[in-house]
Formats: structure tokens, sequence, C-alpha cells
């Protein structure tokens, strides 16, 4: 029996036949035994005509070589690749309409670069792609908890724009280890940071290595604190691309510099779907346990981590919006202040004869008195936090109509050092939290609502004095 390599390609009985299976170089499977007599040669003197190396060299055709050799090569130029300089195209689009970012976007990278899609008024995004008139691609993260009328939403999309959505979805050994060790719901308890690293931002990163850029529906009026100050278009300053390395990826923002009440006349205008949820008073969507409706009046990213600090509300998606200080005073949870040394030269809220500014030992002695001769409703809170600086107005008023009513207003502020203290001693939970201390009660009552007009705010005192 002799030994033969077999292919995964096949030959006719015929012989060779003249086809495009002769170009493609051949599959090399596994050794099996010839089912034929066997046959005994001269291997000295025929070795080198039934063994072929694999790397030998095809027969030379005489024919062939002087015509081959006569045809000179066409000189290429060798291409020069300018680097793009983003900070000066960022300026010079600065004033350009969503539109004509998305167009420079899609016309510099092609097949390359992708919109970030999440089931929110970010559709707009494919709006404008689509009214550029070039090709583009939509992904999408699908972290498995979103809400019903999400899904719904995609498939509408889908249908309207006559595209298909590239979904990333986590790493189902990842997921199934954080449920199995922390429950469902950990992150009420610790933090979100953790879940959205797992299901949102490990998927996310797999999606951008095969890009070159992506665009992104991230507006400075969405969060303030962390928002403000993002550019149209920007190295991003987290992520890595196709090529690898810092640098390597693009982040575009055609709308970061239109109101979202304008996006929403846009949308409007323009007949495209929207997700329901929007009509049940979401407006920045998320995972269904992360994300619930707003009051009037409220900030959109009230929604989003409710029972966390404002300066936290970002998933890890757009994290290179935190600058560096900000980001590295950001503890494990994801609960952290922006200002942890109590240092910043935010200047102070909450200012009024009438509110009395308690020092740690006053909130101290406060919290420890179980006989006081006045109630006390006090607010806990940061001077940087745009909730806090929203109901600075109400607060006040408050503290006018309660005085001389027998119920003291004060504030204590509780970020940077005494932050730990006040989540340990005095429920803090997110800012602001307020409290009320009645007379012959040691324990603070905390206002559960997040209504916090003035009307609602007197209600909780009167039911409670």
């Amino acid at each position: 029996m002799a030994l033969s390599v077999s292919s995964s390609s096949t030959i006719p009985a015929s012989g060779f036949s003249r086809s495009s299976q002769e170009l493609k170089a051949p599959q090399f499977g596994s050794f099996k035994l010839l089912d034929r007599p066997t046959t005994f040669v001269n291997v000295s003197s025929q070795r080198r005509c039934a063994v072929k190396p694999l790397n030998a060299e095809p027969k030379r055709n005489d024919s062939i070589v002087p015509l081959a050799a006569t045809i000179s090569a066409p000189e290429i130029a060798e291409k020069v690749e300018v680097e793009e300089d983003y900070e000066k195209l960022a300026k010079a689009l600065e004033n350009g309409s969503p539109l004509e970012i998305m167009d420079k976007a899609l016309e510099k990278f092609g097949d390359d670069i992708a919109i970030a899609f999440s089931g929110a008024e970010d559709v707009a995004l494919i709006e404008y792609a689509k009214l550029t008139g070039r090709p583009f691609r939509v992904f999408s993260l699908d972290t498995g908890r979103l809400n019903p009328e999400t899904y719904h939403f995609f498939d509408q999309v889908e249908k309207h724009y006559g595209i298909r959505i590239e979904y990333m979805f986590p790493d189902a050994v990842e997921v199934q280890g954080l449920v199995r060790n922390k429950g469902l719901f950990s992150f009420y308890e610790d933090g979100h940071q953790e879940c959205c690293r797992v299901r949102k931002v490990r998927p996310l990163r797999r999606a951008l290595k095969g890009l070159r850029a992506w665009i992104t529906g991230q507006r400075k009026d969405q969060s303030p604190g962390t928002r403000s100050e993002i550019p149209v278009v920007q190295v991003d300053p987290v992520f890595e691309g196709l090529d690898g390395g810092a640098g390597s990826l693009i982040k575009w923002n055609p709308v970061a510099n239109v109101d979202g009440e304008d996006v929403w006349k846009f949308l409007l205008t323009m007949d495209v779907p929207v997700n329901s949820l929007h009509s049940k008073g979401y407006i920045s969507i998320g995972c269904e346990p992360c994300t619930r409706p707003v009051l009037p009046g409220q900030h959109e990213r009230e929604g989003r981590w409710w029972w966390e600090d404002a300066q936290a509300k970002e998933c890890g998606l757009h994290k290179g919006n935190l600058k560096q200080g900000d980001a590295a005073q950001l503890n494990g949870n994801g609960n952290g202040a922006a200002h942890a040394n109590g240092t910043a030269t935010v200047a102070d809220i909450f200012n009024s004869e009438n509110v009395v500014n308690l020092s740690r030992p006053g909130i101290e002695n406060l919290s420890k008195l179980e006989n006081r001769k006045e109630a006390w409703v006090v607010v806990l809170y940061a001077p940087w936090c745009q909730f806090c600086q929203g109901m600075e107005a109400s607060y006040v008023e408050l503290a006018d109509k309660l005085a001389g009513s027998g119920v003291k207003v004060g504030k204590f502020r509780a970020d940077g050092d005494q932050k730990e203290f006040s989540r340990q001693e005095l429920q803090l939970g997110s800012f602001p939290t307020i409290l009320f201390f009645p007379k012959h009660s040691s324990r603070p009552i905390k206002y559960p609502s997040e209504k916090r007009d003035v009307d609602s705010l007197m209600t909780f005192v009167n039911a409670l004095r």
C-alpha cells in the first residue's frame, strides 16, 4: 500500500479540467491509505519523479517567460496619508448643521463607520444619514434587559429605513457569572458600573474594533455634568478602532450642539418612527431596570440610574467625557462626586437668611437630639450638582414660608470629605437628599419623592410636623 495526501478539492475521472479549480491552492487534509495493490518501486531512482515538494516551483514554460519579461509593471505612485487634525476639523465644523457633519463623516470613512443606535431619539442620526444619500451602517447594543417597546422600535426602524441593524450582545459566560454571584439587581446596591461594563461596554469595544469611526447621538444638554464640552468630532479617548492603539478610532457627534427640543421638532417634522416609551414620560432610554419616566421640569438624565449622583450618570460608553480629575474621583460603585475634596470654586447655593448653614458638628448634634425645641428640614447637597441647583428656588421659598412657623430650614454640604459620613449617618443616596427631623424623634425621615416644587415640599413638612 502507498501513502497519499487527500485534498478537499476533487479531480474529474477524465483528468484535469481547465477551470477556476486549477487556480485555487489545494487545502491539505489527512493522510489515508489507498485501496490498491501494493507496488514496490526503486525509491532511489524514482523518488524525485514520484514525490514533489510542496514548495517546488512549477516547470518553467519557455514560451511564456520571454513575453512576461517584455511587460513592464506600471509605476504606482506611493500613497502618502496625511494625518487629519481633528481638533482643527472640529472647530471648522463647530457651526455646521447635523446634516453637514453627518455627510462629512460618511464621506470620509465610508464602510468603516457606523451609527450607534440606542433605541431613543438618536433615530435622528439615521434620518440625517438617509438624507445625505450615502450608504450607512447602524449598530446597537442589545443588553438583554431592554424594554419590550424598545425591541418593537428596533423592528419599526429597520422596516422604515430598509436596513438591518447590526446587534452586539454581551458575552453569555460573563453575564452568567455576574448574575449567579451577585443577583439580577446588584446595581441598586453597589452602582451600575459593573453591570454596564459586562452588558454594554465590552460588547461596544468588540463592535468598535471592526471600525475606524463611529457616530453617536451625544448632546451637550443631555448631561451638563459630563457632556457640556463634547466636540462634533474627536479622536476617541477611550476605545480603539480597526488599526488598534491610541488614536485609531474617531468619534463623531453630529447633534452635539443641538438642543433636545430641536431634535424632537426635527423628528416630528420628518415623521419618523419613535419609541413609544417617549409618550409615557421617558426621555433618556436605557435598560428597563435602570430607566424610568421623568416628571415635568425634571432633567432627562434624572430618569437614568436615579439612585446615584448626577456626576456618575455615564454607563461607560462615553466615559471619555469625564475630565481626568473627575474620573479619578469616581469611586468603585460609580457614585463619586466631581469635587471630592470639597475645595472646588463653585458658588454655594441655597443662600438665604432663612436657611441655616449647618457644619459637621452642627448636623451631628442635630441628629443626636431626641427632644428638639423645633422640627428641622435639611437638604444634603453639593453646589455643583445640577439637580440641587434646579431646586434652589423652591427650597429657598420653602424656607421663607416656614419662617417663624416652628420648623427650621437648614442645609448641609454633603460632598467631598463629608460624603461617607452622610451616607452612613444621614441616609444620603444621591444629591439632593432632603431630611425631616421631628421634634420628638432622633431618627430623621427621608423625603421619598422626586417632586421638588415648593408645594410638594410643604405638603411633606406639614404631614410630619
